[in-house]
């Protein structure tokens, strides 16, 4: 059943699965590496995409779930927090954490689970949809779902 999928998407749908979400990993035609392009490919709003990004913050990395629509404030979210800086990981940082590329990663499926933030305003959505673990594969959840999955923190991210 995914034995279509990439290697490093199979690991995150082992993952959905263990947390008993359900949603099926899609792979695009196209390498869909920003919330733009995901949410062009899939047809839907740029805010539904869960978009994940690495940061560095107090000498470890956090995974910051935004809405698509918005920038992160890193100096508002340290300060909210209650963190020294947090500054954008490098690729060999991002790689190194998750296992997955910039552009491709998910919330799930890393080597060792990672601190993670969720964008408040991901709740507004009914379906939002996240990286599968490579540029060319995502898939829906519920809010719920991505806040379970992770185990992370809410907030207001800009």
């Amino acid at each position: 059943m995914t034995s279509h999928l990439p290697a490093r998407s199979r690991l995150v749908h082992d993952s959905l699965r263990a947390a008993g979400i359900t949603g099926d990993i899609v792979v695009l035609p196209d390498a869909a590496s920003t919330a733009a392009l995901a949410a062009a490919a899939l047809g839907i709003e740029v805010g539904a995409i869960a978009n994940s990004l690495v940061f560095w913050s107090d000498d470890e990395p956090l995974l910051v779930m935004t809405s698509g629509a918005h920038r992160v404030d890193t100096a508002a979210l340290a300060e909210r927090l209650g963190r020294g800086s947090i500054r954008r990981a490098t690729p060999e940082q991002v790689r190194e954490a998750t296992g997955q590329a910039i552009g491709g990663v998910a919330p799930t499926g890393h080597p060792s689970p990672l601190t993670t933030v969720i964008d408040e305003d991901l709740a507004r959505y009914d379906e939002i949809w996240a990286a599968g673990g490579t540029p060319h594969t995502v898939f829906p959840l519920t809010y719920d779902e991505l806040v379970a999955l992770t185990g992370g923190t809410v907030a207001k991210v800009d």
